[in-house]
């Protein structure tokens, strides 16, 4: 299966540069939060759901919220 996604140049170059400080291809990075997405809620949702997902996810992105997960657990476990 194959998806195309239509994404600001702002929001690509973000990405890019998330991907590299985490030293993943940009696909992988993409397909990896697209993933953690449906793990959280494994109920089914609608179609509007989850694009309302994406779209959500991707502000995040977008507005740099995002953060790799060792970051998030960083002082939990310490």
């Amino acid at each position: 299966m194959q998806i195309n996604l239509t994404i600001s140049d702002h929001l690509e170059q973000q990405l890019i540069e998330k991907a590299s400080q985490l030293n993943l291809p940009i696909e992988t990075l993409i397909l990896e939060s697209l993933s953690q997405l449906f793990q959280e809620d494994e109920e089914e949702q609608s179609k509007e759901d989850i694009l309302n997902s994406l779209r959500m996810a991707l502000q995040e992105v977008e507005d740099g919220k995002v953060h790799p997960i060792a970051e998030l657990w960083h002082g939990i476990y310490a």
